[in-house]
């Protein structure tokens, strides 16, 4: 990552929305708060009260304090939620970055308390992240977890993002395809990794190796627990973007790429000039409507469609380079 950037995502696709909201609400509650138990920080919240709230303002003005040392956001009806250390609030950069609201329009009020003390992984447990299971050959749970169902592959995953435990349907979609697929002795990139779930199953189900990469130094961090959790080797995670591949003088037969239309479409182009003759591109982060133009920016690229598939109208879309090797067949 060349500079420090907020937690908030760009607001061109619903999934980067939705990514703000989930994505914020559960890296306090699995990394800040259990922080703050071990080393007794202590943290405020302030409760915005924007008018208008809209989506647009709740994205706009958790970007502007995270600009200023909030670490966590959660909205809800006509409010936002947002967390703090308390050694690090500044009463009076606060009130300067609300007069300097670039939304004009919006009327800004805010009340703030202390966070209460509670078990945050307990919290987690029981309102989130429950084990999941996934065409009955693969479990994703925590090590929280007290019950576990058995499954072929068994993945461990502290995951201090909304994505990347499989309960969200873009995971789920990619997952499958990765259970389908014949992965023995294929070399996989998985570009936007998160926590590196997709690469840790890859290795699993046999892949010779996986490199995972992302803009997110959380994610590299994260990614770098959870292979170690799950004692798998030959993955190697990398900090950057698209960008960083055109460095690559290495190539793959599986390419996966779960992060959003947009960055699909501007980044497909380098996903198939590192791919294999026969290699296979596995997408998802949008939804149906979005498929065609999906495929239509895929074939500009000389890429074949396979297959594509959904869940809760959340797509993936597979398309190959040449001849299929990874075993699937249009569904």
């Amino acid at each position: 990552m060349q500079e420090k950037q907020p937690f908030i995502l760009p607001i061109y696709n619903k999934k980067a929305q939705y990514d703000n909201v989930l994505t914020c609400m559960l890296r306090f509650c699995l990394t800040f708060a259990p922080l703050k138990q071990m080393y007794n920080m202590k943290y405020l919240v302030f409760t915005f009260l924007p008018v208008p709230c809209t989506e647009t303002v709740t994205d706009v003005l958790a970007g502007v304090l995270g600009e200023i040392g909030f670490e966590s956001f959660v909205p809800a009806d006509e409010q936002l939620e947002a967390y703090i250390r308390q050694s690090q609030y500044d009463a009076s950069a606060l009130q300067q970055a609300l007069a300097d609201f670039p939304l004009r329009a919006v009327r800004i009020t805010f009340t703030c308390r202390e966070c209460e003390d509670r078990d945050w992984n307990e919290e987690w447990e029981k309102r989130f992240f429950q084990p999941i299971v996934i065409e009955g050959e693969c479990v994703v749970h925590s090590t929280f977890h007290r019950e576990v169902p058995q499954a072929r592959y068994d993945i461990a995953i502290n995951p201090q993002m909304a994505f990347g435990t499989g309960h969200h349907q873009t995971t789920y979609l990619m997952m499958q395809e990765l259970l389908h697929a014949d992965l023995a002795g294929k070399c996989v990139l998985d570009m936007g990794c998160g926590t590196s779930i997709l690469a840790i199953l890859a290795r699993m189900r046999g892949a010779a190796r996986c490199l995972a990469i992302d803009i997110d130094d959380w994610c590299v961090r994260n990614s770098l627990e959870n292979i170690s959790l799950n004692r798998v080797g030959q993955i190697d995670v990398r900090q950057g973007d698209a960008s960083a591949l055109t460095a690559l003088d290495e190539t793959f037969d599986i390419v996966l790429a779960n992060i959003n239309r947009n960055i699909l479409l501007a980044d497909m182009r380098h996903y198939a000039r590192v791919m294999e003759p026969a290699g296979t591109l596995f997408m998802s982060g949008f939804y149906r409507e979005d498929i065609p133009m999906i495929l239509a920016e895929a074939e500009r690229c000389g890429l074949t469609p396979l297959h594509t598939g959904s869940k809760d109208n959340w797509a993936v879309v597979a398309v190959g380079k040449g001849a299929c090797t990874t075993g699937n067949t249009p569904r």
